[in-house]
Parts: structure tokens; C-alpha cells; sequence
């Protein structure tokens, strides 16, 4: 059963390159069942299988855009944690020289 070319193991995983579906022989022609194999069938399996391939690039590009959002975000936050230090800093540096401005005109 296992022979190369039977439905469980194809010659080949490409849809163009297999063999075509042929009615059933039991089956009395005109029945219900149609022929399978239009290019259209094979076309959308064919669009299927790329677009499966296609998911987990999809996926890690969606993955490095959110992590890159990330770290946009960190880097604002720690560019405002700078900011408020300094500007801290300098109010400070604003008070000593106000501060020694009146001791000097005081005295």
C-alpha cells in the first residue's frame, strides 16, 4: 500500500506536476460528483499553500514592528527621565544663583 505514487505517498507535493483526477469507474457517468481538477481549484490551492508559506514572515514582521515600537517608547520615556533631571538640576542652579545674588546685594 505504501508504494511510491499512491495517494499516501505522491511522486511529487506539487498539485501541477500530479496527475489528474479522473472520474470514478464505479461511479455511472452523470452522476453527482463532478471532475475535481479545474485550473481554478489548483490555483486557489496553489494562493493557499503561499499564503501559508507566507504566515510566519508575516508573523516575526509584526513580531520586530511591535518590539520595535517598543523600544521607541522606552527610549522617549527615558529621554523624558533626562529631561526632568536636568530641568531639576537647573532650577536648582537657578535658586543658588538668586539666592547669592541677594546675599550679595544685602550685604
Amino acid at each position: 500500500m505504501n508504494t511510491p505514487g499512491t495517494i499516501d505517498r505522491p511522486l511529487t507535493r506539487d498539485p501541477q506536476k500530479q496527475a489528474p483526477m479522473k472520474p470514478s469507474t464505479s461511479e455511472p457517468a452523470g452522476s453527482a460528483t463532478e471532475d475535481v481538477t479545474t485550473t481554478g481549484a489548483n490555483d486557489s490551492r496553489q494562493n493557499r499553500t503561499r499564503e501559508m508559506q507566507l504566515i510566519p514572515e508575516a508573523m516575526a514582521r509584526a513580531h520586530m514592528h511591535e518590539r520595535l515600537r517598543e523600544v521607541d517608547a522606552e527610549r522617549h520615556a527615558l529621554r523624558v527621565v533626562t529631561a526632568r533631571r536636568m530641568q531639576r538640576r537647573a532650577e536648582r542652579a537657578s535658586r543658588r544663583a538668586r539666592r547669592a545674588l541677594a546675599m550679595a546685594v544685602m550685604h
